[in-house]
């Protein structure tokens, strides 16, 4: 199977173990609901679906450069992971 292309659109800044929740800031480009993401650290290296996200307990539909997310995610993550996306 091909590889796809992706291009990095955000950095892990934060993991909330108990909950299952990396905040994500947004650097290029832009999350979307639904969106597929890549994220990928020293010990991080999985894809997965934005299934929801929300900014400051509010749910959202996209975030763009400049705004932190928090996202669920199905794996832990560490903090200065970096997350991309598929173009």
């Amino acid at each position: 199977m091909e590889q796809s292309e992706e291009m990095q659109v955000g950095i892990v800044t934060h993991y909330f173990a108990k909950i299952g929740v990396a905040v994500i800031e947004v650097t290029d480009g832009s999350i979307k609901v639904g969106d597929e993401i890549h994220i990928k650290g020293h010990t991080s290296d999985f894809r997965q679906k934005v299934n929801s996200m929300e900014m400051e307990h509010e749910n959202v539909e996209i975030a763009e450069p400049g705004q932190s997310i928090g996202v669920k995610v199905e794996e832990p993550v560490r903090g200065n992971d970096l997350v991309y996306k598929s173009i």
